[in-house]
């Protein structure tokens, strides 16, 4: 990665980095607005199913936001990228995998 930090002036890399910040929280607050509106507006009779993915699915996409923009890997190579996210994928399936286990054995516990 290069850098072109070397050509600007303090103030010029501080101005940059407040840009990004003000950047980044805009995007999240945006994604947050989104999920409010479906908490909200969500109809009393439809499946609450396709709620919890969009929830899961929007926090997910925030958490690579903020990995991406705030530990810098949003600047690294493809492959590195890969092996950092990648993992996510099994916090996908561990969740889904408790909700299912949690809702059989609650099931289980109401028919007993």
């Amino acid at each position: 990665m290069a850098h072109h930090d070397a050509t600007l002036s303090p103030e010029e890399i501080k101005k940059a980095k407040m840009k990004t910040v003000i950047k980044v929280t805009a995007i999240l607050a945006a994604v947050t607005i989104i999920e409010f509106i479906f908490a909200f507006a969500w109809p009393d009779g439809s499946s609450r199913f396709i709620l919890n993915i969009l929830f899961v699915g929007m926090t997910l996409l925030k958490a690579g936001y903020i990995i991406m923009e705030f530990m810098h890997l949003g600047h690294e190579v493809g492959p590195l990228k890969f092996v950092v996210l990648f993992p996510m994928l099994f916090l996908v399936w561990l969740l889904v995998a408790l909700f299912q286990e949690g809702g059989a054995i609650l099931d289980a516990i109401q028919n007993w």
